[in-house]
């Protein structure tokens, strides 16, 4: 299964608790920290809802 990289770049400080959270799911603590997850589609939908804050690059 492919997997994608996901990079803490912004903080989550001004706004909604849902956004927070969902960056908290995707196992993010601190800024610039990275995670590699499971390409798949509910992972890509909490990518999709904090996209302002995280980049993404996909893992060959």
């Amino acid at each position: 299964m492919a997997k994608i990289r996901v990079t803490y770049t912004k903080s989550a400080i001004g706004y909604a608790w849902d956004q927070k959270a969902t960056v908290r799911a995707l196992g993010l603590r601190r800024l610039q920290q990275t995670v590699e997850h499971d390409d798949s589609r509910t992972i890509r939908g909490m990518v999709r809802k904090v996209r302002h804050l995280v980049t993404v690059t996909e893992v060959q």
